[in-house]
């Protein structure tokens, strides 16, 4: 891709790469460890900051929704089910069954989770906010810690601190 560039955010979950062009985002992934000085953009392009600035907003629990210009690329049925996934409520979860009715075919369980795991751009195209039927936390590119992580935070920004007493 012409004029893709890359930034790095050090969130709560660890090192964000942020990649895209001066006209979309097309990655958002996490880093388990901090990246080499020479990857690290000291100028990044607007879009970049932006993106950045959102995802500030995000973790200070100040965005609930994004706005920004996205691309990455995908067979009809993954764009199908990413552009699914950003119409999924923040705090709100779906299974992935839900997604797959969705798309139009209950029986497209496997291919939606698939779908689910080719998203290159987290938090921004909600992957993490899908779960299994059973409610239980499955798959998540990030690590399932981060999913956890991201559907608490969520919560929290939503409901308030749940307490016991």
């Amino acid at each position: 891709m012409d004029n893709l560039s890359s930034t790095y955010y050090q969130s709560p979950l660890g090192f964000l790469k942020i990649s895209g062009t001066p006209d979309f985002i097309s990655e958002v992934s996490f880093r388990d460890q901090a990246p080499a000085q020479e990857e690290i953009n000291h100028d990044p392009a607007p879009l970049l900051v932006e993106c950045l600035e959102q995802l500030m907003q995000y973790f200070d629990g100040q965005r609930l929704i994004f706005e920004l210009p996205l691309n990455q690329h995908g067979t009809n049925f993954q764009q199908q089910t990413w552009n699914l996934l950003t119409g999924i409520p923040f705090g709100k979860t779906i299974s992935y069954l839900q997604l797959a009715i969705s798309t139009g075919d209950p029986k497209a369980t496997r291919a939606v989770a698939n779908a689910n795991g080719r998203n290159n751009i987290a938090i921004i195209v909600p992957c993490h906010r899908v779960i299994g039927s059973n409610r239980e936390l499955t798959g998540y590119a990030g690590g399932l810690w981060r999913k956890r992580w991201l559907l608490e935070h969520e919560t929290k920004v939503m409901y308030g601190v749940q307490t016991l007493f």
